[in-house]
């Protein structure tokens, strides 16, 4: 941070810690942040907040470790936001969360702060609002891609269509026992893997009015595809019915499959392991498309947040700040491989080098980034999402039947918490 800059921050902190009330705490500047402390990344964060406060005197960050298992730091944070603790200051939440949170008023509205929100990917900014206010800022970016074998292949399947083809051409004639593997297990990976079927066939979960269109033709179409691919056409095998992340990367990585579709974090694994059989021998690119719709990339990633009940949220705010600052998102993609946030880093030659993926690879696939629906219950929307479409593609319904029934409980939970558009 440049010393103007700086000194606006001050100023800033001084007439915002004037106005709000002190929650309880002595030192208006002890803050306290939780997030991900395990391995790198808790080293990397450590030595970030170390620079925060060398480079704000007066200032003492303490770090609150938390579970790394989302569904257990999730419990965790309610509990802590539901008893309106004014600890900890800021919160490490995962994107979809922004809006339960938003929406419990348990995260403060970020707007007031002026932060600089064309500086970020879009798609990311838009997961991060509620009510047309924003609540978070995006950390870094996760997103779903598509890996294939550069030995077995010369370019990326240009469509779906073209995907099944290379698919079984590979396992019927180079020697791989699965054309394409990816999350199909009952949990939340299993509803991203959808969506980008889903944007594939031009579909959406909810429209833009906020209407349930799952059980649309696309979305049909897309979940026939995925059930068609493990018993028609047979290149997805039907043990991914069972599989989350790390069994798909292993069956990758141990030279098993042609196409896998997962997140960033397993480029470097497959690159640096010892056991790999593919390093130097795969590349990513976006899901394809089929026709009528678009190559979609389920948005993940983690966003930033200020605890409502903060004694010192200005002072939060200038943390939030410094953390989403150009070196420190390049200190993340260079240790942890991490994609910043920032569209603009995408054109430097530090970036390219801090990265072990291709960052224009990297870049156009975050550029399809689709956030999964914006709304406080998504979880609840996501367990009835699940159920639907594993019924389908174990064949114990139709994919019409399934999602027609997944739309009905959808549809009704919506209009249960006042959630759905009038007229629906």
């Amino acid at each position: 941070m440049n010393r103007r800059r700086h000194v606006w921050w001050l100023g800033l902190v001084t007439a915002v810690a004037g106005v709000l009330p002190a929650c309880g705490r002595a030192d208006p500047h002890v803050l306290t942040f939780a997030g991900s402390a395990v391995g790198r990344e808790a080293e990397i964060i450590r030595r970030q907040l170390e620079r925060f406060q060398a480079a704000n005197p007066g200032v003492t960050v303490e770090l609150r470790p938390t579970p790394d298992a989302a569904d257990q730091r999730h419990q965790l944070y309610v509990q802590w936001l539901n008893a309106r603790a004014p600890d900890p200051d800021v919160l490490q939440i995962d994107v979809v969360w922004t809006p339960e949170f938003a929406a419990a008023g348990w995260i403060l509205n970020l707007d007031p702060f002026g932060p600089a929100t064309e500086e970020f990917f879009p798609a990311a900014i838009d997961a991060n609002r509620w009510n047309r206010s924003l609540y978070a800022l995006p950390w870094f970016i996760d997103v779903g891609m598509l890996y294939w074998r550069t030995d077995l292949m010369s370019e990326a399947p240009r469509d779906l269509e073209a995907l099944g083809r290379q698919a079984i051409r590979a396992r019927d004639h180079a020697g791989v026992p699965y054309g394409f593997v990816w999350q199909g297990a009952r949990y939340e990976g299993l509803v991203t893997v959808f969506l980008e079927h889903l944007g594939a066939y031009g579909g959406q979960i909810l429209d833009a009015d906020g209407r349930v269109v799952v059980d649309s033709g696309a979305g049909v179409k897309a979940l026939t595809y995925m059930r068609d691919a493990i018993d028609v056409d047979r290149f997805v095998p039907p043990a991914v019915l069972t599989w989350q992340e790390e069994q798909v990367r292993f069956a990758f990585q141990d030279g098993q499959a042609a196409f896998m579709r997962n997140w960033p974090y397993a480029y470097a694994l497959l690159e640096e392991s010892p056991d790999s059989r593919v390093a130097g021998r795969f590349a990513v690119a976006p899901m394809p498309a089929a026709e009528g719709g678009v190559g979609t990339a389920a948005l993940g990633g983690s966003e930033l947040a200020i605890n409502a009940y903060s004694g010192d949220p200005a002072t939060a705010y200038l943390l939030i700040d410094y953390l989403l600052g150009e070196e420190q998102m390049l200190e993340r993609a260079r240790l942890i491989g991490q994609y910043p946030s920032r569209p603009a880093m995408f054109d430097t030659p530090a970036l390219a080098d801090a990265l072990p993926v291709r960052r224009d690879d990297a870049r156009r696939v975050i550029e399809r980034a689709v956030p999964r629906p914006v709304t406080p219950v998504y979880s609840q929307l996501s367990e009835i999402l699940q159920v639907a479409l594993h019924r389908a593609l174990t064949q114990q319904q139709e994919p019409d039947a399934a999602l027609r029934e997944a739309a009905t409980a959808m549809q009704a939970l919506l209009q249960r918490v006042r959630l759905a558009p009038s007229g629906s």
